[in-house]
């Protein structure tokens, strides 16, 4: 019984300094503690959401996967693009070229035959490639984030022998241009002018489908 009693003795008293303990991180000084990296993400994530980018961004990247591909694949050990691979990235360029305001990032892969090492960096190669391709179609360099590699991180097909839809780049929208955004160097106009007459085309669509109806009803 004292045993049991000295036990529960200590699990207070240890629970009693937890509390404590608690209470006087509430007093002491800012900037006591070594900030681990979480300071302002909350008043950044905050202010994204208040001003619309984030929701633009996502909302976006699924058009940008809605109407195109956004992955191309090689062949084993290669960072060549094929003539699919070409008319697939022509596609997304074409839709990039749209949004002048808009970055990109590419994400290379491949499959999991090969050393992590050569791997990563044959990944990093195709995601090269493919900002590259980019850049031959007239899109600014500034605009295609720094390309990652994920290696054989993220198969599609988990297999250890040589697996093609693994070997892959994706093509994703990554945020504004300087992250902002409010374009108000000169492009800004063009994009609100390019807003302006799709939302026309749009209603004169509209109108168009809607007289049809009225004509047929009579």
């Amino acid at each position: 019984m004292k045993r049991i009693a000295l036990l529960i003795a200590a699990c207070g008293a240890l629970t009693a300094c937890s509390q404590n303990a608690s209470v006087m991180a509430s007093y002491r000084e800012a900037g006591s503690l070594v900030d681990t990296g979480t300071f302002g993400l909350a008043t950044m994530n905050n202010t994204a959401v208040h001003t619309g980018a984030i929701s633009y961004a996502t909302n976006l990247n699924r058009r940008f996967e809605a109407e195109v591909p956004t992955m191309i694949n090689f062949d084993f050990n290669s960072t060549a693009l094929d003539e699919q691979a070409r008319a697939v990235l022509r596609a997304q360029a074409d839709f990039i070229k749209q949004f002048p305001e808009v970055r990109f990032k590419v994400y290379g892969h491949t499959d999991l035959v090969g050393s992590t090492a050569s791997n990563r960096r044959l990944g990093l190669r195709r995601a090269e490639a493919v900002v590259l391709y980019f850049q031959s179609q007239g899109i600014d360099r500034s605009r295609l984030e720094a390309v990652v590699s994920y290696g054989e991180e993220q198969p599609l097909i988990v297999t250890e022998g040589r697996e093609r839809a693994n070997r892959r780049t994706v093509t994703e929208v990554s945020g504004f241009v300087e992250s902002n955004q409010m374009i108000m160097d000169g492009r800004y106009a063009d994009v609100i002018f390019r807003e302006y007459v799709n939302s026309a085309a749009a209603s004169t669509q509209l109108s168009g489908i809607s007289g049809a109806e009225i004509a047929t009803d009579r």
